[in-house]
């Protein structure tokens, strides 16, 4: 596999960078924006962000994690391949969205190109179980992508042999760690990826000090006994429900995405409440990516946007991962272009990346 592809000359990021300095003073008070049951039949309405693609077979599953929550997705299979074992791919993120945005997306275009397709939306999130709702962890979200790998290996149209995952976004960390632990993951591919504890753990560009962390940890560890206190958490509040004044342009990008009809969605954390404020706490000292190396013999590609103020979690964690690794820059794309321009997205390396490895 190739180390490495440069679609652009390197990115002038100085603007991003900027920014992602106001994002991250919200740690913890913004979200960071960012036995299987078979569905009962194909659902009548449409309930996505992207179009229905008619080659493709739909229907809504559940099945559980090893914690006991049951996790609802989507299966999306070839309409043509009745009756094939194939090769078969779960899909989760971004962070805080749900299965009928761009990871529904990601696995209808997939199971297009002849794979069977699982989105799912996380323990505690969208039509997912757990209690209380939109809080994630580290070992809970990791478990959820071996639970969509347990959902596959069962399914009678899938080869458990030949079974990759795609993380998104925030995810994209959680699926890099299911695959450094759960070796019947065969490949791993992530877009516009973010280290969920470390972002959380140090602030964007390693930029929290100490003192900033300690802050940090003392508010959420004494929300602790305000949310015992009231009996429910507390929400950190979403984006912003207008752009008035908002002058961040990262701030601006999500809320292009999340609350407009690009992409907004009911469910989606992003699009409505934010996450529960004490989120952050579990993230900050269980580091994801300290097994990366352990993928290895296994694949991993990495796909960036040229301009995505994320850009450097994907290029450290291919500098950190064991071969055979590959980093790819989509020229001109920013993190979230990633997450829906089909004519951005790098689907055809996706569907060649997997067609080697799940071969």
């Amino acid at each position: 596999m190739t180390d490495r592809i440069e679609i652009a000359e390197g990115p002038n990021r100085r603007t991003l960078m900027k920014a992602g300095g106001a994002v991250v003073a919200a740690l913890g008070a913004l979200p960071l924006v960012a036995g299987a049951s078979e569905a009962l039949a194909e659902d009548a309405a449409w309930d996505k962000t992207f179009p229905r693609n008619e080659t493709v077979t739909h229907r809504k599953v559940t099945f559980k994690n090893r914690y006991g929550i049951e996790l609802a997705a989507d299966l999306y299979s070839p309409a043509d391949r009745e009756g094939e074992r194939l090769p078969a791919i779960a899909v989760s993120g971004p962070f805080g969205a749900v299965k009928e945005q761009s990871s529904g997306l990601y696995a209808q275009t997939m199971a297009a190109r002849g794979y069977v397709a699982l989105a799912f939306d996380a323990s505690y999130t969208g039509e997912s179980g757990g209690v209380p709702r939109s809080v994630a962890s580290p070992d809970i979200n990791t478990e959820d992508f071996s639970a969509a790998v347990d959902y596959l290996g069962l399914h009678p149209s899938v080869d458990r042999e030949r079974i990759g995952l795609i993380g998104i976004c925030g995810f994209a960390g959680m699926a890099l760690n299911a695959a450094a632990a759960d070796k019947r993951i065969k490949a791993v591919a992530t877009t516009s990826m973010y280290d969920m504890s470390r972002v959380m753990a140090r602030g964007y560009y390693d930029k929290m000090t100490a003192e900033q962390r300690s802050q940090t940890l003392e508010r959420l560890s004494r929300q602790r006994w305000a949310d015992a206190e009231a009996g429910v958490p507390a929400l950190a509040g979403g984006l912003p429900e207008t752009l008035d004044g908002v002058t961040d342009p990262v701030i601006r990008m999500y809320f292009d995405y999340y609350k407009t009809p690009r992409g907004f969605h009911k469910r989606s954390i992003n699009s409505t409440t934010g996450w529960n404020t004490t989120s952050p706490l579990s993230f900050m000292n269980m580091p994801l990516l300290s097994y990366i190396k352990e993928i290895s013999p296994r694949p991993i590609l990495l796909i960036a946007g040229e301009n995505a103020h994320s850009r450097y979690f994907s290029e450290d964690a291919h500098a950190a991962a064991a071969q055979p690794k590959e980093l790819m820059i989509i020229a001109g794309a920013d993190h979230v272009d990633l997450y829906d321009r089909a004519d951005v997205i790098p689907f055809d390396r996706l569907q060649s990346f997997f067609e080697q490895h799940l071969a």
